[in-house]
């Protein structure tokens, strides 16, 4: 967490005001101001655009009664993106337009949502094993209800010959 702090902090200040200067020494200082200006304008109207998409398919989704889970991280994303469009920087406007865009977006929404299953869910929930190899853990070979295949187990019961009868009635 601390590299990622540092990243947010640190690198990506830099690299944005890197390139900021490499394209104002190519077009010129007051051109690079205004393309800033106007990619942040044109960022706000997207924004409000895909903002209100979204907004929409929330609210028919959750008139529908099912879950709005694509349409809350689709939310996120775009919130996301914009706040990165506002930023002043060329590499940030890069990544909000990728998170805004809803092509771009639908994919990082597929990656962003399996990233996410393989961090939150277990894997014997997922059908794989875990460490110890799903013994011993809920929906695992040895959870309730499962048993484990090929091994031949027969239900029974156990009799011994040592057992007190039961009393009479």
């Amino acid at each position: 967490m601390p590299a990622l702090l540092l990243l947010a902090l640190v690198v990506v200040p830099i690299a944005e005001l890197y390139v900021i200067i490499q394209v104002g020494q190519q077009i010129g200082a007051l051109p690079t101001v205004v393309l800033l200006v106007v990619v942040s304008v044109l960022g706000t109207v997207l924004l409000r655009r895909e903002g209100a998409r979204t907004w929409r398919a929330f609210q028919a989704a959750t008139s529908a009664g099912r879950v709005p889970a694509r349409e809350v991280v689709d939310g996120a994303l775009v919130v996301l993106g914009g706040a990165l469009l506002l930023t002043p920087g060329f590499l940030s406007d890069v990544v909000g337009l990728l998170l805004v865009l809803p092509p771009t977006r639908a994919l990082l929404r597929g990656s962003l949502t399996s990233w996410a299953l393989r961090r939150m869910v277990p894997p014997t929930a997922r059908g794989g094993q875990g460490a110890l190899g799903g013994f011993g853990r809920p929906g695992g070979p040895g959870g309730p209800g499962r048993r484990p295949r090929g091994r031949g187990v027969v239900d029974g019961e156990v009799v011994r010959d040592d057992d007190p009868p039961p009393p009479p009635p």
